[in-house]
């Protein structure tokens, strides 16, 4: 009896594959496209990936302009890229995450709920109202008659400035007069043209501040009843501004002043993927971002004084420290027994279908006898 060699194994695929009907082919090519799929599907969760996202970056000289650059630097060795885009203030930026035209944006407390397209990824900390005035106004009543600056109309800190105006009696247009002349050309504009009252909203210290104090004379307002406007409103607080914060001779303030503080925060479109919300989380409450602002971000207050809901991301990290397994190490477990599962069962499939015989093999057999010698 003559035993034949067995055929190597492209020799035995392509056999197979040739004596099968259509419908197998089809079955076969249909069940690996789809392993493959899965395996694919798995192996992407396993690669590290770059998001990018677009930010407010407002004028360049706010301190939300500056903590946008910080947060930049800082998200780019998270993985994540980050494009600052401008807009007039909080209201335009918020407007702008609400029709998904913006990805992220900073903003202040006290703004009109845009929608449901809108989530908050962090409260990131207060920042203190400077109301600053003229030499010879001494109490927020000496406002009366004067010309008072809330900055541009669409921005957050004229809604905030009315309202405590408003809260103490002031009336627009009655009491004072609004002008709305922007940041930056506050630091451009003689003294003459200037108005006698400014608001401005900025971290302690301001580089604006420093400016209009040192060069134009101006001095702080204290707000006495800013704990009382807080108890009215959740996204403010009272706040102080330390004696000697903006020069020592003369002094500015000469004693440590009460303001309101308003919540600044970070808010992202409902769209944005959640992966990219960690990375950018990891970025605001790391320590590199925290050394180079000089301020330390408390990330137990993420979510205080939300007026927006949380963002699927904000919760993924937060629940990143839950004990056994965290979430990200849970996703690229899953992701690794996924591809594994799918490899597996693609070797499976394959060598199943070599091993059953055609089935013209399997009648006719694969041990065949000799011929008689000289034949029949």
């Amino acid at each position: 009896m003559r035993i034949h060699a067995p055929l190597p194994f492209a020799a035995r695929l392509r056999q197979h594959w040739r004596r099968r009907s259509r419908r197998q082919r089809l079955l076969v090519l249909a069940l690996l496209l789809a392993l493959g799929l899965v395996a694919a599907f798995s192996l992407a969760e396993l690669v590290p990936r770059r998001h990018a996202l677009t930010i407010s970056g407002t004028d360049i000289t706010s301190n939300r302009h500056y903590l946008a650059r910080a947060l930049q630097d800082a998200a780019r060795e998270h993985g994540l890229d980050l494009a600052l885009q401008p807009s007039a203030g909080s209201q335009e930026a918020l407007a702008l995450v609400a029709a998904g035209k913006l990805d992220l944006a900073l903003i202040q407390g006290g703004l009109d709920l845009p929608g449901e397209q809108v989530v908050l990824v962090a409260s990131v900390t207060s920042e203190p109202l400077h109301f600053l005035v003229r030499p010879g106004i001494e109490r927020i009543d000496d406002l009366r008659g004067q010309r008072v600056n809330l900055n541009t109309q669409r921005g957050g800190t004229r809604l905030v400035a009315r309202r405590i105006l408003d809260f103490a009696g002031l009336r627009e247009g009655i009491d004072y007069v609004e002008s709305n002349i922007p940041t930056e050309q506050l630091l451009t504009r003689r003294a003459e043209r200037l108005p006698g009252a400014i608001v401005l909203t900025s971290f302690v210290p301001s580089h604006v501040v420093d400016h209009l104090v040192r060069q134009q004379g101006y001095r702080l307002l204290e707000i006495p009843f800013a704990a009382a406007f807080a108890l009215r409103h959740e996204w403010a607080a009272e706040v102080e501004i330390g004696a000697l914060t903006y020069g020592a001779a003369p002094p500015v303030p000469a004693r440590a002043l009460r303001t309101v503080g308003v919540r600044l925060s970070l808010v992202a479109g409902r769209q944005v993927d959640a992966r990219a919300i960690v990375k950018l989380l990891e970025s605001l409450y790391g320590p590199v971002l925290q050394a180079r602002l000089k301020m330390r971000l408390d990330e137990r207050e993420i979510l205080a004084a939300a007026a927006y809901p949380p963002s699927h991301g904000t919760r993924l990290f937060i629940d990143r420290h839950q004990p056994l397994f965290a979430r990200d190490l849970l996703d690229k477990l899953k992701a690794s027994l996924g591809l594994a599962a799918s490899l597996y069962s693609m070797l499976l499939v394959v060598l199943r279908w070599l091993r059953q015989a055609p089935p013209e093999v399997a009648a006719a057999g694969t041990v065949q006898p000799d011929p008689p010698a000289g034949g029949a």
